[in-house]
């Protein structure tokens, strides 16, 4: 009897230790879970970070501290290049405290600031200017890079070649999406948010361009020249996906650099004195912007009056100048779909819909304009055809937040859909584009 008593009483002890570990580990659990409103390693979670790991258009104004899913959005040091997937132990004896820094999008001065909150207006019209101003200068940019690395200065790109025209600009572009899109984009957003959206959507999205490299491989596949178009996509992809691994680890030396010589430095407060926090900063950046977005509306206006006339290549760059805002804007506004999904139930969350539309979007409209000019084929249809493909549809179209998310979804727990992906993207883009343009060319033989 005394030994059934002992042992009875070692099964209610070890029960009670067993329950009393698992009313622990759900304490523990119920703990992260307050800290992280959702694990940040199940599947949804991080479908919706890889397909907003590029932009996520006006959703972005609409809180600071969380995404438009009401989810808090990470910044950690490597979230960004990683498909923001952060493991978390299975060990429970050795839970790591869960830092409020790394989980919140935007510094702390904000939540000190929510005393002379700033009208969503201003925030709004502010980016707007922003991304006009930067969408110009990055249209200005390409339009640079295709002349000097062109037949006409280094001749290292043609229209002939699968090095297309617009392969050094989309380089450049993805290059500093590493810098300023992913490891700086904090601090930018730091001193302001419209800035960083500025910068990242408007001057990246703007100087690299889709629907031009799309359009080129269908002009290479009317020639003939088919090994030139697998070559030009590949080679394209290859390129472009390794400049923002260059851009990201180079940023990164340069800013621990940065920390490195700062360290000792007492300057750590400098950047509250440039901070766009209060309506009094909004409106003189919105008077600043307006002043810069007229002169280049004005400058543009004044010499595409004088060249439209003679057809030159000026002239389509300056009416791309005067339309491409418009272009910016609308693929800001599509970006709000990116890490939506389909239907209430949000299917296939990881692929980026609004950047997908963009770019498949863009590419058919330029393949529709190209099929134009071949049929009308007069020298004032081509001036002003060309300037909407290359400042319209150049900047509708981005290969620097495609790449963004493509690196995003490399670095996730799904390697393979960042192929499926640019799969889907460059595979419609160009079926389509062959039915709009080839296939016109190829039955009526335009020359």
């Amino acid at each position: 009897m005394d030994s059934e008593n002992k042992d009875s009483e070692l099964r209610k002890f070890g029960s009670s230790r067993t329950s009393s570990a698992s009313s622990s580990l759900r304490r523990r659990s119920l703990s992260l879970s307050l800290s992280l409103p959702k694990q940040l390693n199940d599947d949804d979670d991080e479908n919706e970070s890889v397909s907003e790991a590029g932009d996520i258009g006006d959703r972005e104004l609409q809180s600071n501290r969380y995404s438009g899913s009401g989810r808090l959005r990470l910044i950690g040091e490597n979230a960004p290049e990683h498909g923001v997937v952060v493991p978390i132990s299975e060990d429970t004896s050795s839970v790591t405290p869960v830092f409020p820094i790394k989980l919140i999008s935007q510094p702390d001065h904000k939540k000190n600031d929510e005393k002379t909150e700033v009208p969503w207006v201003l925030e709004y019209t502010s980016c707007l200017l922003f991304l006009a101003v930067f969408g110009i200068l990055g249209v200005l940019l390409r339009y640079g890079l295709q002349k000097l690395f062109g037949p006409g200065i280094v001749g290292a790109t043609s229209d002939h070649s699968y090095m297309y025209l617009d392969l050094p600009s989309n380089m450049v572009g993805s290059f500093l999406m590493g810098w300023f899109g992913v490891v700086f984009k904090e601090d930018i957003s730091r001193i302001s948010s419209q800035l960083a959206i500025g910068l990242s959507t408007g001057f990246l999205g703007s100087l690299t361009t889709f629907s031009g490299w799309n359009q080129k491989m269908l002009e290479l596949s009317v020639e003939g020249q088919w090994v030139f178009v697998v070559l030009g996509y590949l080679l394209g992809l290859f390129l472009v996906a390794y400049s923002i691994i260059f851009g990201i680890e180079t940023a990164k030396g340069v800013n621990w650099l940065y920390k490195r010589t700062n360290m000792n430095s007492s300057n750590s407060g400098t950047d509250c004195h440039w901070r766009v926090d209060s309506c009094k900063h909004h409106l003189i950046v919105i008077l600043f912007l307006l002043l810069i977005l007229a002169s280049l509306w004005g400058m543009s206006i004044g010499l595409e009056v004088n060249e439209f006339s003679s057809g030159s290549p000026k002239a389509q760059l300056w009416l791309a100048c005067i339309v491409g805002p418009f272009g910016v804007w609308i693929r800001w506004f599509l970006a709000r779909l990116n890490g939506r999904g389909l239907g209430k139930s949000g299917l296939l969350k990881w692929v980026p819909f609004g950047t997908l539309i963009a770019n498949v979007s863009a590419a058919c409209i330029m393949a529709a304009l190209a099929t134009l000019k071949k049929a009308v084929n007069t020298e004032t249809c081509d001036t002003v055809a060309s300037g909407i493909q290359f400042g319209l549809l150049g900047c509708l179209s981005t290969v620097s937040t495609f790449i963004a998310e493509f690196h995003a979804m490399r670095g996730s727990k799904y390697p393979w859909r960042a192929y499926v992906y640019a799969l889907c993207t460059t595979l419609i883009s160009f079926i389509l584009g062959t039915l709009i343009y080839s296939l016109p060319v190829w039955v009526e033989n335009f020359n």
